[in-house]
């Protein structure tokens, strides 16, 4: 299998039209025309990732967030990309991210939370004119739940055991709104929906101010728990559709942030 013949099955599933306008996706590094035989997915590809890639002999990898995200006017050993990117480049490993097209789509990571959740009537929370694709999720529970049952229920189901929130524990929430990453921008459209919460990833302070004027709930899972459980079904989800492939997402990843026992963090999980 080439490279191009594999993106082109995945991308069926996970649009590149269904990207935010600003985004970085697709092919960003690498020849679509090699051969594919090994892949790993990450959420992020840094410099101890790509090591694991070019050591494991990585054809392609699938970072959730893109690199080269920002316009560069130089690729050099002189900046830690540069250093990263171009030993990737001197190993012929590929690079190609779904970013914002993985969260929106029907197979993707905000649709996967809501259905894990067990909601019904999920849909989009911001509709793409064709009026069944869009960004974020809304759902309901069949009946209210606390917010505290809600927080337990999220932070097991995303491996955490500190979750950040605004809001009353004894809030009762039936539906609910989900943002994967940093997404507290639609708190408007959760409310516009009714959610009385919405689950994400972080959020700035005056987000959290906003959400508790609107009296509504925010549920924090922090960016890394909020996105890598999906590169994680990605990778096991490739791994049963081509069994010519070894496919595996990263080993050596893991959460920039710790937190120590004591936290000022609420740990209601």
């Amino acid at each position: 299998m080439r490279i191009v013949e594999l993106l082109n099955e995945l991308e069926v599933r996970i649009p590149p039209t269904l990207a935010e306008s600003w985004d970085n996706v697709g092919l960003l590094l690498g020849d679509a025309e090699r051969p594919v035989r090994r892949v790993m997915t990450c959420l992020t590809l840094t410099s101890d990732v790509a090591e694991e890639a070019i050591r494991e002999q990585v054809d392609l990898v699938i970072t959730h967030h893109p690199i080269l995200f920002k316009a560069i006017q130089r690729l050099t050993t002189g900046s830690i990309e540069g250093r990263m990117l171009l030993a990737m480049a001197e190993a012929r490993v590929a690079v190609y991210s779904p970013h914002t097209a993985f969260d929106s789509a029907r197979a993707g990571i905000n649709q996967g939370i809501a259905t894990k959740l067990g909601l019904s009537a999920i849909a989009p929370l911001r509709v793409l004119p064709n009026g069944t694709d869009g960004s974020g999720r809304r759902g309901e529970w069949p009946s209210a739940r606390s917010l505290r049952e809600l927080i337990a229920v999220i932070a097991q189901q995303q491996h955490v055991t500190t979750t950040a929130f605004v809001g009353d524990l004894d809030l009762p929430v039936s539906r609910i709104a989900i943002a994967c990453g940093a997404a507290a921008e639609f708190l408007p459209d959760a409310a516009s929906a009714r959610c009385e919460v919405l689950i994400t990833g972080e959020a700035r302070f005056h987000a959290c101010l906003e959400a508790r004027e609107r009296g509504m709930a925010l549920v924090l899972l922090g960016h890394y728990a909020s996105e890598r459980p999906a590169v994680e079904w990605l990778a096991a989800d490739l791994q049963s559709r081509w069994r010519e492939l070894t496919v595996w997402s990263s080993r050596v990843e893991c959460d920039p942030i710790e937190f120590l026992p004591g936290s000022p963090l609420k740990n209601v999980g």
